[in-house]
């Protein structure tokens, strides 16, 4: 049959998820070297939210048809809760997840430096006059966006071939608004490997703020996953039944999609 193994579906994980982390969340410590002393403005958000885009979309083309490209453990349980991935396979999709962003956030120390590390990796926090409550509301606002417009580009009547582009762009809009208060992190590996990785570089690093953003990330895709389901399903879903193929595979290439920064 003409399906991957879970081994290569696994892989696929880990380099998509390494590569966002690499291009995507590298892309905020270039800017911060390249710029010097000069202030950070919104053209510079506007760059690192493109890179985040586009990566996105390669990403897709490149592995959906693998593996689904979640590359967001917030799509990955979205998906298991609803019924359209086996749960069985979350946890081995997640732990690939977190290893490419461990790897993806090493890489850019690799390219750029320890000079990365010093001006923060790209690690997502927000500042101590940001309420908890705050960061929390606005790393679910961005995740449940996300993860709702993934579920609407790989359902059954959505436009096929358009999910890379779809999802690309969703995360681009997102990030514009979301990153001044968290950085938008909007992908729970996103958010740790820099982490872990800062912190084995010697650099700062706010642990105490990783349960807000885990926490707003998972619930933020549980919600997105249930909701959509709930406005979009009809009789003909029900009489469907579970779908034969627990891994959604692309809308990028006629196929369905599944990916999420």
């Amino acid at each position: 049959m003409d399906v991957p193994s879970l081994p290569q579906m696994l892989v696929a994980e880990a380099l998509g998820t390494g590569f966002l982390v690499f291009i995507g969340v590298g892309a905020v410590p270039a800017t911060l070297i390249v710029n010097g002393d000069a202030p950070f403005t919104m053209a510079d958000l506007g760059m690192i939210s493109l890179a985040f885009a586009t990566i996105v979309v390669a990403t897709i083309y490149a592995l959906g048809h693998i593996s689904g490209n979640h590359i967001n453990p917030a799509v990955t349980i979205g998906l298991a809760v609803t019924g359209k991935f086996p749960w069985s396979r979350v946890p081995a999709y997640v732990g690939a997840q977190v290893v490419g962003a461990i790897a993806g956030a090493a890489a850019i120390i690799g390219v750029l430096g320890m000079a990365a590390s010093e001006v923060g990796l790209g690690v997502a926090t927000y500042s101590s006059e940001i309420p908890p409550v705050q960061a929390f509301f606005a790393e679910f606002v961005g995740t449940f966006i996300l993860v709702f417009t993934v579920f609407g580009v790989i359902h059954r009547k959505a436009s096929p071939g358009f999910a890379g582009v779809a999802i690309g762009l969703v995360v681009f809009a997102a990030i514009i608004p979301v990153a001044p208060t968290t950085g938008a992190a909007i992908n729970p590996a996103r958010t740790f490997g820099p982490m872990f990785v800062q912190q084995l570089a010697g650099g700062e690093v706010s642990w105490g703020q990783l349960p807000v953003y885990l926490g707003a990330e998972i619930l933020a895709g549980i919600a997105a996953a249930v909701a959509y389901v709930a406005i979009s399903r009809t009789r003909a879903d029900s009489d469907a039944g579970p779908a034969v193929d627990p891994v959604p595979v692309s809308g990028a290439a006629a196929t369905q999609t599944t990916s999420a920064a």
